[in-house]
């Protein structure tokens, strides 16, 4: 199981690893997160950079692997980054996250699983103050709320 830990300056002893995430939106404002499958974490549509990707590309492509959906990317919202936590991988792999988090739009596909996701819905503002949520995805969710845009 894929496990968080937090301390000072924790993230020393993993590698950097970027990744990126993507905020979508229903009509009504609901965020869509997906439940994982290694740790039963709610989470944004997210995932690892690939040689040879953009963040814009790594974001499309995360989406439609996790999601079934083919998106658009709007806006960039932020860069995250926490040096007092380390993700530790079920492989052994230890990584501190470098997180590019953008907001997209839905042009296509069909809402579904994958072998990464167990469930997926979309929440609103209120429902996900309770939520457990993967690393930093709660905030990375009110930044886009916010309108914030780096």
């Amino acid at each position: 199981m894929t496990q968080i830990l937090y301390g000072d300056r924790l993230g020393r002893e993993g590698k950097i690893r970027v990744g990126c995430s993507a905020a979508i939106f229903d009509e009504s404002g609901r965020v869509l997160l997906t439940r994982r499958a290694d740790n039963g974490q709610w989470c944004l549509p997210s995932g690892g950079m690939e040689a040879g990707e953009s963040p814009a590309e790594t974001c499309i492509r995360e989406v439609l692997e996790e999601t079934g959906l083919h998106v658009r990317v709007t806006r960039l919202v932020g860069v995250y980054s926490d040096p007092n936590q380390l993700v530790m991988y079920v492989d052994g792999n230890k990584v501190q996250i470098l997180a590019i988090h953008f907001e997209a739009e839905i042009t296509g596909g069909t809402l579904g699983l994958s072998e990464e996701t167990i469930e997926f819905g979309y929440f609103s503002p209120d429902e996900i103050k309770d939520m457990e949520m993967l690393g930093h995805h709660k905030q990375r969710v009110l930044d886009t709320l916010a309108g914030k845009s780096a």
